[in-house]
Formats: C-alpha cells, structure tokens, sequence
C-alpha cells in the first residue's frame, strides 16, 4: 500500500500557491498540505513540522527557494526538493543542491505526479551516484549516471544513452565525463564513445572492425585503444 506523506508548498504568488496546493491535495497519495507565501514562513514551518517533501518556487523575495532549498540539507530529517518555477535557467543550481525534481509552470497535473511518484518511492540517488539535469522539450529531467549505458560525443556535447532510443543531450565534452566516470566503471572504446562495461553483452574484439554490443547496438572500438578495451572488458571478466 502505497503510503500518505505530508508535503509543503511555498509560493509568494497566491494564484500559483493555491493552484499548486489543490493539484497537490487532489493526489491521494498525498495527506496534509503546508502551504507559505515567503522562503522565510516554510523555513519556520519545517523547522517546526518534518514533511516528506517541499514544493519550492525560485524566486520569492528575501530567501530564495535556492537559499531555503540550501538552509533545509542543515536539518535532521530534510525533506525532498521539488522546485515548482516558471524560470528554467536554474537547472544546474537545483541539480547541485540534489533536488529531487524540477518542474516548469504552469505545472501539469501528470508531470506533478511523477514528481510525488519520485518522492513516494523513495528511490533518491545515493552520494556517489552522480546525476545531470538536461533539458527535455519544455522540462528538465534528470539522468543519473548508474542509468546511463554508453555515451557518444557530438562536438563540444554529448549524448546520455540510457534504455530510451534518442538519448539525453548534455554539454559535457566526453574527455570529462571518461575521467569523471572511469572510477564508476565506463571505459573509453573510442574517441567518440564511452561505454558502462556492466552493460556491454558481447565483445568482438578481432577482425577488420573490433566492436562491443550493448544488446541490440554495436560500438565502434578505435584500434589505439584496443589492448585497454580488451584489458577492461575481457580480462576483468575472465578474472
């Protein structure tokens, strides 16, 4: 059985606070609804009664959602971040201070429950995962790196592959990426690609074009980088 959790939302627009509270308060998921006009009013409000999640709008006058968003990591039992905004130049912000969501007003009622889906599952990354906001039509989504199954360079950019068809466009060269993620177990096959070696399903390595399979799609393999591939894949496997 799914369980009721207790949430607050905080806008200094009233129009959008009562909207956002009704959709909340529609979700029979949901059980009590804090609601605050002011960063400074939830900020007393959590101090005062733990909730499950916030539902926090960027720009309030005095204390930011950011600066709330911040100023709740100090409590004992944080509450998850959901930002709620019209402004989406903020993604990396929220994304650093490990919000759970982040939604675009004006919010629909489908996207608003995925975002409590997130929050009631309590499927949150862990510290050493990490995770990167990228920007989806009019939303921002985010991927996290142990979802991600390989990754191919296009210019200064790259593309998060993970089970959907298109991938995720991010602004990372993959020179970073390969060094952010060989600990986490990628390895560099090719000057374009990066794949997780826990994905990979098949390895063919000899012949006039070496490549790994990642289920149905194969991966270029660069001659250069060959004996490491081969150290990486096949002889820790056979290890």
């Amino acid at each position: 059985m799914t369980p009721v959790i207790d949430v607050l939302a905080a806008d200094d627009e009233k129009p959008a606070l009562d909207e956002l509270a009704f959709l909340l308060r529609a979700d029979d998921r949901i059980g009590e609804v804090l609601t605050a006009s002011s960063g400074a009013e939830a900020l007393r409000l959590l101090t005062e009664r733990p909730v499950a999640a916030a539902f926090l709008d960027i720009h309030m006058p005095g204390l930011s959602g950011l600066e709330l968003a911040s100023a709740l990591r100090g409590l004992a039992s944080p509450p998850a971040v959901v930002f709620v905004t019209a402004d989406d130049a903020h993604a990396v912000d929220a994304f650093e201070l490990q919000a759970l969501d982040y939604l675009l007003k004006p919010v629909r009622t489908e996207r608003l429950r995925r975002a409590v889906d997130r929050i009631t599952e309590s499927d949150r990354p862990s510290e050493s995962d990490e995770v990167l906001p990228v920007t989806v039509g009019s939303a921002v989504r985010f991927v996290r790196r142990r979802d991600v199954r390989w990754v191919r360079a296009e210019g200064d950019y790259t593309r998060l592959h993970t089970d959907g068809a298109a991938g995720h466009l991010v602004r990372i060269p993959i020179s970073e990426l390969e060094t952010r993620w060989s600990d986490a177990g990628f390895v560099r096959i090719h000057r374009s690609f990066l794949v997780q070696a826990a994905s990979v399903t098949e390895v063919r390595l000899s012949g006039a074009e070496p490549t790994v399979w990642v289920d149905a799609t194969a991966l270029p393999v660069s001659r250069r980088l060959l004996p490491a591939v081969r150290e990486a894949l096949v002889g820790r496997a056979g290890s």
